[in-house]
């Protein structure tokens, strides 16, 4: 069984690695598309989906009982909420860190400026809806990361298979620094910045997964902090700021938030995800 559950991670990543980083170099060199093209983000975005796919359907034969693919919008409004309103509440901490650290305060009113001629009262509005829309193009990668790899790592060790995730997931975006995604001033330490970011990220995101067993929920929190955190800080905060170092600054609010769930014995499943795990056809491939 053991033997089955490492070919199917194995096979995962491979699926998950190397046609995403191809795609990338192929796209960005060849075909000269931006980093931000949908042409190049989504079919790199969507390589752990389909690894976890291939691994489920045809490597194990586990099949998709705790994929957590239900929406669940009742069970889990809740965890819904939480995930959909926490990168602003994380916004909001950013900013106040960024004060307590000596950065000069950014005025709301520049928020009015991110949208050209649209208050900025109305950006938070539409962002908020944004979110709700475009979460199910982050369930690519939660699929397969926080869904599909993580439970299989280390199974028992929350902490450590946790922890082995997010430095994966890290890992797997380097190459977005030098298709122009995200630009450090010294690429070793934005590098290792970033990571350091990924791995909160996944405790948080792990942590959402236990609790609600729920993909969706998760694919909304990943949408929020790319077009809600990443976004209002960088707009607010990054004349200010280099990119590595505004990174910092947004890691103590989400350590706080991390520190919080580990000192109170917050990541353990909860009985959505129990269901959830419960629901496979082999336990044991865990």
């Amino acid at each position: 069984m053991r033997t089955t559950t490492g070919r199917g991670v194995a096979v995962f990543l491979a699926i998950a690695f190397v046609p995403a980083w191809a795609w990338l170099a192929t796209g960005h060199l060849l075909l000269g598309l931006s980093a931000l093209d949908p042409l190049l983000q989504l079919p790199f975005a969507f390589a752990p989906a389909v690894a976890a796919l291939i691994a489920r359907r045809w490597v194990t034969g586990e099949g998709f009982a705790d994929a957590g693919l239900a929406p669940r919008l009742r069970e889990s409004r809740s965890w819904y909420l939480i995930a959909w309103a926490g990168p602003f509440v994380l916004v909001a901490a950013t900013v106040l860190t960024a004060v307590v650290l000596g950065v000069e305060a950014p005025a709301l009113s520049e928020l009015d400026g991110l949208a050209s001629g649209v208050p900025g009262w109305i950006t938070l509005l539409i962002l908020a809806v944004a979110v709700l829309l475009l979460a199910p193009l982050y369930g690519g990668e939660e699929f397969g990361w926080t869904g599909y790899l993580r439970p299989r790592l280390f199974p028992g060790r929350t902490h450590l298979s946790i922890l082995t995730t997010g430095l994966i997931w890290a890992v797997w975006h380097f190459p977005l620094a030098f298709v122009g995604y995200i630009e450090f001033d010294d690429i070793g330490f934005g590098l290792a910045s970033w990571t350091v970011s990924f791995v909160l990220q996944e405790y948080v995101l792990a942590w959402l997964w236990l609790r609600s067993g729920n993909i969706w929920v998760v694919s909304l929190a990943h949408c929020g902090n790319n077009m809600v955190l990443s976004l209002l800080t960088a707009h607010l905060l990054d004349a200010r700021t280099g990119t590595a170092e505004l990174m910092w600054i947004s890691i103590v609010p989400l350590a706080a938030v991390v520190g919080w769930l580990v000192a109170t014995g917050r990541l353990e499943a909860g009985p959505a995800a129990q269901r959830a795990a419960g629901g496979r056809g082999r336990p044991a491939r865990r």
